[in-house]
């Protein structure tokens, strides 16, 4: 009789311990991980899998960082499985590294692009995923998107609308007379009023934005032909041409007449906004995406925007300068897409996007946005004015590029306009091969 007891005691204890250790291996085999030793999931995105997934966003935006803060905190809110851990790039220094960063996908799960040459190189690599099909797609202006398609594809989306024309002080502008120039003549007289009056007529940051900025507005009459760059790198246009060594011209009388200021080559983006915004400089050579940062450092300042019309008034084509940036798109190597569309998806909600947009200053593609600032208020006007794409950035070869800025800087430190022009496409020769 106790032998049998003992069998039986046995044989149940067995069968518990075999049913534990189906449950355990069953409860293992639903964790979620997929197999990831970091425990990790990209897939459904946002739900629990007991561990947070962590998606890498990148951008060169140093004055949305507050801003963008906030939006994220309430990403986070409403997706507790997914945290955004950003890093922030000087703009320079984004567009020379940022391809480089996201070749292993461990960086820049989320990331965005300049338009053109940057956006051109990342393509070629293979590094944007295809965001074609995704629905949030809808929620922007189709036309404002156009700078992220390729191939058929829409690789990035743009999210800004950004007018890369000059800031202007609209106080010391009335208090000196001065009506906004609609020709070249009227523009130097303006300058000239202005530095009678011990007033910097404009701030030109000549050692990193400036060069890359200004020079869309003062080619824009001079070669109203928007495929002029394409034209260039196809080798059927020549910066010995004309319309650049006229371009070139006007950038030494600017400068030979000392409406920048001293050591203008020397000055970086912060000590040009500096003089505009003690009210040193009537003009600032950079866009409006500047505005909000101009009014942050001195909230009683009045600014306008205007473009140097380098033509006379009936020959101008063109009123300004207007750029779709800060491209948001997936790394294509990144091991949480979906986590990474969810936050871009967030990003296109329209409410979301006026939060961003109201409180960087910055327009953008997204529709149906209602604007409250002030500064977008007066980049509102613009989009009633006749302007065009950004030059530089039909510019799809970076040395190219980088040949046509030298040539401005090369003037600007004493060179003759046609030798720079000159040297600028020897350059441009070797690259396209002629």
């Amino acid at each position: 009789m106790k032998i049998g007891i003992t069998k039986k005691r046995k044989f149940v204890m067995l069968w518990a311990l075999t049913l534990a250790m189906t449950l355990i291996l069953a409860a293992c085999g639903s964790s979620g991980n997929g197999g990831n030793e970091a425990g990790e999931t990209s897939s459904p995105a946002g739900e629990s899998s007991g561990k947070q997934v962590t998606i890498s966003f990148i951008h060169w935006r140093g004055e949305d960082k507050e801003v963008l803060d906030r939006i994220i905190g309430k990403f986070e809110a409403e997706n507790p499985g997914i945290k955004v851990a950003t890093q922030i790039f000087p703009s320079e220094q984004y567009q020379s590294t940022a391809q480089a960063k996201l070749l292993d996908g461990s960086t820049g799960d989320v990331f965005t692009a300049f338009p053109g040459a940057q956006f051109e190189a990342i393509a070629k690599a293979g590094l944007f995923a295809d965001l074609s099909n995704e629905s949030f797609i809808d929620r922007f202006v189709p036309s404002l998107i156009e700078a992220g398609q390729k191939d058929g594809q829409q690789l990035a989306i743009p999210y800004q609308l950004v007018y890369n024309i000059p800031i202007y002080n609209v106080e010391l502008f009335e208090k000196y007379g001065i009506e906004v120039p609609n020709d070249w003549d009227s523009f130097l007289k303006a300058a000239e009023t202005l530095k009678a009056n011990g007033i910097i007529p404009i701030a030109f940051p000549g050692a990193d934005i400036g060069p890359g900025q200004f020079m869309n507005p003062m080619v824009m009459n001079n070669a109203p032909d928007e495929e002029i760059f394409a034209k260039l790198e196809a080798g059927t246009a020549k910066l010995t041409d004309e319309w650049w060594v006229k371009t070139l011209e006007q950038f030494k009388t600017l400068n030979d007449k000392g409406y920048f200021q001293k050591d203008a080559l020397g000055t970086k983006g912060d000590a040009a906004i500096a003089l505009f915004t003690r009210g040193e400089a009537a003009m600032l050579a950079t866009g409006s995406y500047q505005l909000a940062g101009n009014k942050a450092i001195n909230p009683d300042l009045k600014q306008g925007l205007l473009a140097p019309i380098t033509v006379p008034a009936d020959q101008a084509v063109y009123e300004g300068i207007h750029t779709t940036t800060f491209m948001l798109a997936v790394n294509s190597r990144s091991k949480h897409p979906e986590e990474a569309k969810k936050f871009i998806e967030f990003l296109s909600r329209p409410e979301i996007a006026a939060e961003y947009a109201n409180g960087t200053g910055q327009n953008v593609t997204v529709k149906d946005v209602e604007y409250t600032s002030e500064e977008l208020q007066i980049v509102s006007e613009w989009t009633k004015k006749k302007t065009r794409f950004q030059p530089r950035f039909t510019i799809t070869n970076a040395e190219v590029q980088k040949a046509v800025l030298s040539s401005i800087q090369a003037v600007l430190g004493g060179t003759d306009p046609q030798k720079a022009a000159a040297d600028a496409q020897t350059i441009v020769d070797q690259q396209i091969g002629k």
